[in-house]
């Protein structure tokens, strides 16, 4: 999984979660080029790496011994990570949402990664405990319909959006679409807590913890929700409520394209040519998880654009990681969080190989992006649930 050795990153991860899928152990070599995968020496595996062209090597008995032990040594910053099932995934997205309209989808597509579509039916109808993963298509939880009001009010198709989720609602018994969406954010928390894994990207990320920390405030304006919001609702925001920000500004203006301060696409000074971030690096041995979730074949990933780009790092709460930040503009791009039982990763950005998607732009072709490095991190969470669990020593 190194630069030079794999010519298709992304389907060696539908690679290993095939050979999991077919109860098979792998081991998951962290920092041991780019993050590579030790799967047993089959027929049937090195057909299905030929079939979608993911590059392989064969090792002896011996030599795989010898790689393990030198893994295993103090002295070197990495470890073997063993991967035993393959978790079931769920994406939350409406049915309107064509599938690469989400980066998450389209990568799972590509690598050949099974998933099932739920949504708010099936959230509050507590079918969540079916799945090991959860990830948040580009969602507003907050009942504002995604901030589109200021420019796109008049198109057909956020009229058409608007009414099918006022209409869910009304089925599902609710007054308002932010009343609803409410509950929805609270059993995806408790999902979490509970011990399952979620993953979200774009507005789905700060506006999940704005729809937690206004519980019970309505912020919405009245072409959202038909009323008045409360007076001075931001004095009412509870920030211990949220998973990973803290004393962020709500933007009241319904007509901004913006949910609040924690994102910085409009603070942003970052010239296209050098809009990248950094990815850390972490002890393989004594913190496996952000070293898992930050797996590639180089520490410096290409940045890209979004509703939410990115988050102002005084904003994250001290518990929270940041695994990948520009420091020259004080932003945090990758983060990842521990939240009861369960664990979250928020992913600023739309897709990583589009730079400033817009609505109505023909999808990334990931034939021409097989070994995207921002692409890679999605990846790697979804096959994080997989890891044995061993207790994490910092």
């Amino acid at each position: 999984m190194d630069v030079d050795g794999q010519k298709e990153h992304l389907k060696a991860y539908g690679i290993t979660y095939w050979a999991l899928d077919q109860q098979i152990k792998v081991k998951w070599l962290l920092n041991y080029r780019g993050g590579s995968f030790l799967l047993p020496d089959t027929e049937d595996i090195r057909r299905e790496c030929t079939i979608r062209g993911v590059s392989y090597e064969v090792m002896s008995d011996g030599n795989t011994e010898e790689l393990l032990t030198m893994i295993s040594s103090p002295s070197q910053n990495m470890e073997a990570i063993v991967l035993e099932k393959a978790p079931k995934i769920a994406v939350y997205t409406p049915d309107s949402k064509v599938p690469w309209d989400d980066a998450v989808t389209m990568v799972l597509t590509y690598a050949e990664i099974p998933y099932e579509t739920i949504y708010d039916e099936e959230v509050l109808s507590d079918q969540l405990i079916l799945y090991d993963w959860l990830h948040l298509h580009h969602e507003d939880f907050t009942g504002q319909f995604g901030k589109f009001y200021g420019s796109y009010r008049a198109a057909p198709w956020y009229i058409e959006e608007k009414k099918a989720a006022e209409e869910l609602a009304t089925k599902l018994g609710y007054d308002k679409v932010s009343e609803e969406k409410r509950d929805v954010s609270l059993k995806i928390r408790d999902y979490v807590v509970g011990g399952g894994f979620m993953f979200a990207m774009c507005s789905a990320t700060d506006s999940f913890d704005i729809a937690l920390a206004a519980e019970g405030v309505d912020i919405c304006e009245p072409m959202f929700d038909g009323d008045a919001s409360d007076a001075d609702y931001q004095s009412k925001i509870d920030y211990s409520k949220t998973f990973a920000f803290k004393n962020f500004t709500l933007e009241r203006s319904p007509t901004v394209y913006e949910f609040s301060s924690i994102d910085m696409t409009r603070k942003r000074r970052i010239p296209f040519e050098t809009d990248y971030f950094t990815l850390k690096d972490y002890s393989a041995k004594w913190d496996p998880i952000p070293t898992m979730l930050c797996q590639n074949h180089t520490a410096l990933v290409k940045g890209f654009m979004g509703q939410t780009t990115s988050y102002d790092s005084k904003e994250i709460k001290s518990n929270v990681l940041i695994m990948g930040e520009n420091l020259t503009n004080g932003e945090a791009r990758y983060i990842h969080g521990i939240k009861g039982k369960g664990f979250f990763t928020f992913y600023g950005g739309h897709d990583p190989e589009d730079y400033r998607h817009r609505v109505g732009d023909p999808k990334t072709e990931l034939e021409l992006h097989p070994n995207s490095p921002g692409y890679r991190l999605i990846l790697n969470n979804v096959l994080f649930p997989a890891a044995r669990k061993k207790k994490q020593k910092t």
